[in-house]
């Protein structure tokens, strides 16, 4: 019987580093970090009430809220939210030129 060797392993840290060496990694971690933001940016109120929920092209940012009537509050405070946002956006080097606010995205499962 033959006897096998195991020196092939791959330490954690390599795999760790190969990951986040990974475009699509390196961007869903900037974005959570810029979803973490979002309580400061909106405020207690409508952090309670409201979601980071997934980037569209062009800058768009959705965001879930629990009903129309918090989607329409926000819609209404947009540009405020925008030049808030805005240092944050500098320190990720991120870009959010609008926010896209959907009632229909809001799920009490996946509010933190």
């Amino acid at each position: 019987m033959k006897k096998v060797l195991y020196t092939d392993f791959v330490t954690t840290e390599s795999l760790v580093e190969e990951l986040l060496g990974k475009k699509e990694i390196k961007k869903a971690i900037t974005r959570n970090n810029l979803y973490k933001f979002w309580g400061k940016i909106a405020g207690e109120k409508f952090a309670k009430k409201s979601k980071p929920y997934s980037m569209l092209g062009g800058g768009v940012m959705v965001i879930a809220c629990e009903n129309a009537i918090v989607a329409q509050e926000l819609t209404l405070r947009k540009t405020q939210l925008l030049v808030k946002f805005e240092p944050y956006l500098k320190s990720l080097k991120l870009n959010v030129k609008d926010f896209k606010f959907d009632p229909k995205k809001w799920s009490e499962e996946n509010i933190d």
